[in-house]
């Protein structure tokens, strides 16, 4: 599959164009200049092309993160087969425009100028002066709205050849099967405490931008990894604060992305600081993890930084019984992101999150396992003076285990009694860590729908 790479200045609008070739909003776009930090990678298509799109952070003048940000950038461009430079219609060239296009002619690669924003006949009658560029005929289109994509295509079409599509084709199919699905690995946790760090560690490369300063990370960046001959989908979060302290609105837009990425991902690694563990934002967070039903699984990171470890692991535990109780024996690991210190123990704590959060367990055991729980601690005593009865569980779902319970008087029964049977559920059948669902439905009068029959009239038909 063919990599293409969208570079340029900042504010020119290609986090749009990525969004529009990827055809959802994957990319955080924004007004301000230089949203964009880290490369983010997608597949796109366009008309019967498939492609993988880098989106690049835009060129600014120099500073350190400035720096770093466009080493991210030369890397997407060696990366890249195809290279689409973006240029800002609305305004004259820049010195950083000639700057970067002077690079990219040294580039033996295709390079096609685009001049975005160019929603009215105003702005193409301005394409004259990005001809001294050197980088050929500029393309005139809106990435906002899908103006110019059948020029682009056009322009792309010669360089995907038929024989490649079919291979293309090939590899998406076996992709979709279940067997070669990956696992999707969120990273997240509050500011600065070490999350882009600990994913330059697993990958081994400075793939993501980190800095002393709180708030590097914006968008959330998913990067394909193997660990151990087992494919994930590993994705980078902004950090999360205490939502009153967020005043700024792209903080806002981050937040919220981070929210999304929580939501559908499979296992969930909560980084914390292990000099200031477990805050209430990290607490608010881990509920939010459990809330969605995601494996959850607490890494302490600069773990190496800890004096008095043994004290501050024992404080930690203590107040996740007491404030995490819709979930035993969550896994804890001790980490330093900086050195490598605890990588191993805590990606196999994610598989076996994982193995968990799939755990099936059959309608057999289940019902013995009521059985013995109803003898051991009967059910309460509902409004009419009787037990309240328990028919019958069933397992409906994994991902996470979800388990329904069939009664005649399922609103009746109080939480502390399904408390005492998800407690059950993960001593009997080892789901420790992993969050469980139970459901009460009422079980159907299989003769209600039917007409009474008087005694006298049965009495007659005898």
């Amino acid at each position: 599959m063919k990599t293409i790479a969208i570079v340029g200045r900042t504010n020119v609008g290609k986090s749009t164009l990525f969004n529009r070739l990827c055809g959802r909003r994957l990319a955080i776009v924004h007004d301000r200049p230089g949203v964009t930090r880290d490369r983010k990678e997608a597949e796109a298509t366009l008309s019967d092309l498939s492609f993988r799109l880098i989106d690049t952070a835009g060129l600014e003048e120099t500073t350190s993160l400035a720096e770093a940000m466009w080493r991210q950038t030369e890397m997407a461009m060696a990366e890249a087969d195809i290279i689409l430079m973006v240029v800002d219609a609305r305004g004259e060239m820049t010195r950083l425009d000639a700057r970067l296009a002077n690079q990219l002619r040294q580039v033996d690669k295709p390079v096609f100028l685009l001049a975005n924003k160019c929603e009215g006949k105003m702005q193409q009658h301005m394409l004259a002066d990005f001809y001294r560029l050197g980088l050929g005929d500029p393309l005139a289109v809106s990435a906002e709205h899908g103006l110019g994509m059948k020029e682009l295509y056009a322009l792309l079409k010669p360089l995907f050849p038929k024989v490649e599509k079919k291979v293309e084709e090939g590899e998406q199919e076996s992709d979709d099967s279940p067997k070669n699905r990956p696992l999707k690995l969120a990273i997240v946790g509050r500011p600065n405490v070490g999350k882009s760090t600990l994913i330059n560690r697993l990958l081994g490369k400075e793939r993501l931008l980190t800095g002393p300063e709180a708030g590097v990370t914006r968008d959330a960046i998913t990067i394909p990894w193997e660990w151990k001959g087992n494919q994930i989908l590993l994705t980078d979060t902004a950090g999360l604060r205490k939502y009153g302290k967020v005043e700024d609105d792209l903080e806002k837009i981050s937040a919220a992305d981070t929210r999304n990425t929580i939501d559908f991902a499979e296992v969930v690694v909560l980084v914390l600081d292990a000099n200031q563990p477990m805050e209430r934002q990290d607490l608010m967070i881990a509920s939010k993890v459990l809330d969605e039903g995601r494996g959850l699984i607490i890494a302490l990171n600069k773990w190496d930084s800890v004096k008095n470890q043994r004290q501050v692991l024992s404080d930690l535990k203590e107040k996740m019984e007491s404030s995490l109780q819709q979930v035993k024996g969550l896994p804890i690991v001790t980490i330093s992101a900086k050195t490598g210190y605890g990588i191993e123990p805590m990606m196999t704590s994610v598989f076996h999150i994982y193995k968990l959060w799939n755990k099936r367990v059959s309608t057999h055991k289940m019902n013995d396992f009521l059985k013995r729980m109803t003898e051991a601690h009967p059910t309460p005593v509902a409004r009419n003076g009787r037990r309240i009865p328990m028919k019958y569980m069933t397992q409906v779902n994994a991902r996470p285990p979800t388990f329904v319970i069939f009664s005649s008087n399922p609103d009746q029964l109080p939480e502390s009694y399904l408390r005492y049977l998800s407690n059950g559920i993960r001593e009997q059948f080892g789901l420790v860590g992993v969050p469980i669902r139970i459901h009460m439905r009422k079980r159907e009068n299989p003769y209600a729908d039917k007409p009474r029959i008087p005694k006298w009239q049965k009495k007659n038909k005898k």
